[in-house]
C-alpha cells in the first residue's frame, strides 16, 4: 500500500469525502453531458451508442514493415490508426542525409517521399479507417503525403478522417524534435488550419498535446495547464491569420496520458474540458458548441511502465486506460508491456489492443454516462485540480502569451521541479513501483525484444537514390522554388508543398526548403 497521501498535483487527498468537499456551484459546473460546459463529457450518449476509437500506436523500420503490422492490427479489430515516425523523418531530414545516421527506422517507420507513403497505406481503405500521425514540425507535409495517396487511390480529401499532431510549442517545452522557429512554426499551423478547412474538412488539424510534458514529469494540473495554455496561443494565431474562430476551432483536438492515478486522472479529464469550454465561449466568443468541446485522445502512461517484471505493465495498461474511458476519452492507445525494453512484438501489440477490447465489451462501462457524476471524491478533486490548472495558466500569461512564458523557460521549469520530486520520492521509497523498489524478485525472466534491422538505413538510402534518378528534376526544383515564393511571403504554403511532394520531392528537400526561408530553431536562440 502506498503511504502517499497527496495526489499527483500537490493538493491532499482526504481519507474520507462528504457533501461538504463538493463546490456550492455544483450543478452549474456538472451540465448535463453533451451540454456546456461539457464536464460529464462532449456528446450526450457518450459510449452507450458506440465506444471510443481504439487505436494501437505502430511504425517501424521500412513502410513495407509497418503496412503489415497495421493489416494484423485491423484484423484484430483496431478501429484506427496511429503512426509512428523515425526521428530523421520527425526532424524534416531524408534517411540519407548525415544526421539520420544510426537512427532511421529506429523509433518509427521512414518516410521519405510520397513512394514510401504509397507502401506504408498499400491496401488500407483511407475512407474507412481514422488515421492518426504522431509527427509536428512537419506534420503538414505527411498530411499531404497523405491526401495524396488517398487520392490516387480515388479518396478524395472530403472522405479523410484522422488527425495530425502538429503541435509545436510542447516540442520547446518537453520534447525537442523542432524545426524551424516558433513565429513560422505557428505559421505553418495557421497554414494547416486555413488548407483543411478548405481541403481536407473532416481532418483534426491539430491535437494539442500535454502527453510529453507529462512524460517529461508533468503533474495532472500542470498537463492541462500548459497544454490549454498552448492551446490559446494557437487560436491567437489562427485569428491573427484571418480565420474565423467557428470555422477552425470545431477540428482542433488534444492529446492527453491516462496514469494510474485513477481517481486524479477522471478528475483531470473532467476538469479540462470545463475549462476549454468557458475559454472558448468567455474569451474567444465562440458559438458553435462544437468550437467549446475538448475532444482528445488518450495514450496510457509509457513513463510508468518498467523494464523489471515487464508482464506487471499488463495489469498498469489496464488502469491506465480504465482511468481514460472513465474520463470520457474519444479515443485511446493502451502502451504494450513491452515497450520499456523495445519496439512492442506483435503479440504484446495484440494484448495491448485486447485490454481495451475486454474495457469495451466485458465490462458495463459503457452502459452509463459519466459514472463518477456526483461522486464526493471526483467532484472535489475536479474543483481542485481546476483550481490548480487555471492558476498555472494565469501565471503563463503574466509573461504575456505562452510563447513568451516558454522563451522564459518557465513552463520547463515548472514541469522539470515536478519531475525531480517524482524521482526523490521514487528514489527514497515514499512513492511505490513495484518491481522496482518494491516487490523486487532476485531473477528476471528473459525477455527477447523486437529489434530493427541495421540494413534498413542502406535500404532507404538506395530507394532515395533511385527516386532521384528516375523523377523529373526540373519539376522538382520548379515546386521547390513556388514553396520558396510562398514561403517568403504571404500565400498558403501548403498549396506549393503539395505540389512539390506530387512532383516527388523529399521531406529533406521540402523542410530544407522551408530552413532556407525561415532559418532553423536553436535552444539557445531568442524568439
Amino acid at each position: 500500500m502506498s503511504e502517499r497521501r497527496s495526489s499527483e498535483s500537490g493538493f491532499p487527498i482526504k481519507g474520507v469525502y462528504t457533501a461538504g468537499d463538493l463546490p456550492d456551484d455544483l450543478d452549474a459546473r456538472l451540465g448535463a453531458p453533451g451540454e456546456f460546459p461539457y464536464t460529464r463529457g462532449v456528446y450526450p450518449t457518450m459510449y452507450t451508442s458506440r465506444p471510443w476509437t481504439m487505436r494501437q500506436y505502430a511504425g517501424f523500420g521500412t513502410a513495407t514493415e509497418s503496412n503489415a503490422r497495421y493489416h494484423q492490427l485491423l484484423r484484430a479489430g483496431t478501429m484506427g490508426l496511429s503512426v509512428a515516425f523515425d526521428l530523421p523523418t520527425q526532424m524534416g531530414y531524408d534517411s540519407d542525409d548525415p544526421i539520420a545516421h544510426g537512427e532511421v527506422g529506429k523509433v518509427g517507420v521512414a518516410i521519405d517521399s510520397i513512394e514510401d507513403m504509397r507502401l506504408l497505406f498499400d491496401g488500407i481503405p483511407l475512407d474507412k479507417v481514422s488515421t492518426s500521425m504522431t509527427i509536428n514540425a512537419p506534420g503538414s507535409v505527411l498530411l499531404l503525403l497523405y491526401q495524396l495517396v488517398a487520392e490516387e487511390n480515388g479518396v478524395p480529401g472530403s472522405a479523410l478522417n484522422g488527425t495530425i499532431q502538429n503541435d509545436i510549442l510542447k516540442e520547446y517545452i518537453a520534447r525537442g524534435t523542432y524545426i524551424f522557429p516558433p513565429k513560422p512554426s505557428l505559421r505553418l499551423v495557421a497554414d494547416t488550419f486555413g488548407y483543411c478547412r478548405k481541403e481536407v474538412p473532416k481532418w483534426n488539424t491539430i491535437s494539442i498535446s500535454g502527453y510529453h510534458m507529462a512524460e517529461a514529469g508533468a503533474s495532472p494540473a500542470q498537463e492541462i495547464a500548459f497544454t490549454l495554455a498552448n492551446g490559446v496561443e494557437y487560436v491567437r494565431a489562427a485569428l491573427a491569420a484571418g480565420l474565423a474562430v467557428d470555422d477552425f476551432a470545431p477540428r482542433l483536438s488534444f492529446f492527453f496520458v491516462a496514469r494510474t492515478t485513477l481517481l486524479e486522472e477522471v478528475a483531470k479529464f473532467r476538469a479540462a474540458r470545463r475549462i476549454w469550454a468557458r475559454l472558448m465561449r468567455d474569451e474567444f466568443g465562440a458559438k458553435n458548441p462544437k468550437s467549446m468541446m475538448l475532444r482528445f485522445h488518450t495514450q496510457t502512461a509509457g513513463v510508468q511502465l518498467t523494464a523489471q517484471q515487464p508482464e506487471v505493465n499488463l495489469v498498469r495498461v489496464a488502469v491506465q486506460g480504465l482511468a481514460a474511458v472513465l474520463g470520457g476519452t474519444q479515443s485511446l492507445h493502451t502502451n504494450s508491456f513491452d515497450e520499456a525494453i523495445a519496439l512492442p512484438t506483435e503479440k504484446a501489440a495484440r494484448l495491448a489492443l485486447r485490454t481495451q477490447q475486454v474495457l469495451a465489451y466485458e465490462t458495463d462501462l459503457t452502459a452509463t454516462v459519466d459514472p463518477f457524476a456526483g461522486s464526493y471524491v471526483v467532484e472535489a478533486m475536479t474543483a481542485e485540480i481546476e483550481e490548480a490548472a487555471t492558476g498555472l495558466m494565469d501565471r503563463v500569461f503574466e509573461y504575456g502569451s505562452a510563447v513568451d512564458a516558454i522563451e522564459a523557460g518557465f513552463q520547463k521549469r515548472e514541469i522539470e521541479q515536478s519531475a525531480y520530486r517524482i524521482a526523490q520520492e521514487i528514489d527514497s521509497g515514499e512513492r511505490v513501483v513495484v518491481g522496482l523498489n518494491r516487490f523486487q524478485i532476485d531473477e528476471e525472466e528473459p525477455y527477447e525484444p523486437l529489434r530493427v534491422d541495421p540494413a534498413i538505413e542502406a535500404a532507404q538510402a538506395e530507394r532515395l537514390a533511385e527516386l532521384r534518378r528516375t523523377r523529373d528534376a526540373g519539376a522538382v526544383q520548379r515546386a521547390l522554388a513556388e514553396l520558396r515564393a510562398a514561403a517568403s511571403g504571404t500565400e498558403n504554403v501548403l498549396y506549393p508543398m503539395k505540389e512539390a511532394l506530387r512532383a516527388r520531392a523529399t521531406i529533406g528537400e521540402v523542410c530544407g526548403t522551408l530552413r532556407e526561408v525561415w532559418g532553423q530553431y536553436r535552444p539557445s536562440d531568442r524568439f
